[in-house]
């Protein structure tokens, strides 16, 4: 209850700014006779966002279309993935100038909304998979340091607390800084992640963990993370992203 209350006094204070048009959205509002708090979203920007449906890849969980008869993309038929099965809550194109204030501007904000649509949409799927702890992908000390927060675990802090399932970011570190993603194709990603990251402790002792990011692109950085929990003799790993593109 305590923190209901701060959260309404950091909403009167600091008003929060709808995840779709970025617009401002009111502190309260009155339905059925009873003064309720402030939506997360406008009524007419959640019509925007497209949430993933229908068939979707087996293995990243990435869109297959309506007409679709694999059970795998493309990419999962043809790459070997480290991960057990990955999910996500949006389709990219219509999120991607909301994840894009979320992760450069600093509109942190966005993250109860897509911890509550998570919930929503995936958390029963979730629960289910037995997932002892939640795992963000780390971001490079002095990058985080100059943007001031990880979107990842900020994002993965907000799931955490609608599942009730533990957040560690003390297990995996990123130790290189690497090239942004979006500049390289495939190999170049892979490469460029090479090394990236380590475990640090030799006694990880969960079976089960979900390992967070914002976008699902090819899975490189993935993959990456989910091959030092193999190493470190996790069974399953899963991951979730908040947005993932639709298969070629």
């Amino acid at each position: 209850m305590k923190n209901r209350y701060f959260e309404t006094a950091l909403d009167i204070i600091y008003p929060r700014h709808c995840p779709v048009c970025d617009g401002v959205l009111p502190i309260f509002t009155f339905e059925g006779g009873r003064i309720k708090r402030g939506r997360l979203i406008h009524r007419d920007c959640i019509k925007k966002i497209e949430f993933v449906k229908g068939s979707t890849c087996f293995k990243c969980g990435k869109p297959l279309g309506k007409d679709s008869l694999e059970e795998y993309c493309q990419d999962c038929r043809e790459k070997r993935h480290f991960f057990k099965r990955g999910y996500s809550v949006f389709a990219y194109r219509s999120i991607s100038g909301s994840i894009y204030r979320f992760k450069y501007m600093g509109r942190q904000e966005y993250a109860r909304f897509y911890g509550v649509a998570t919930r929503k949409r995936l958390g029963d799927t979730l629960k289910r998979l037995g997932i002892e702890a939640i795992v963000p992908v780390p971001m490079y000390g002095k990058k985080q340091l100059k943007r001031g927060y990880n979107q990842a675990e900020v994002y993965a802090r907000a799931v955490s607390e609608e599942l009730s399932i533990p957040l560690r970011t003390d297990i995996v570190k990123r130790i290189r800084n690497t090239l942004p993603m979006k500049e390289l194709d495939a190999l170049g990603r892979r490469n460029n992640l090479k090394k990236a990251f380590i475990i640090p402790k030799n006694d990880v002792k969960f079976k089960c963990v979900l390992i967070i990011d914002d976008i699902y692109t090819t899975g490189s950085t993935i993959d990456e993370i989910a091959h030092e929990f193999q190493m470190a003799g996790v069974d399953r790993i899963y991951f979730l992203t908040l947005a993932i593109g639709q298969t070629t």
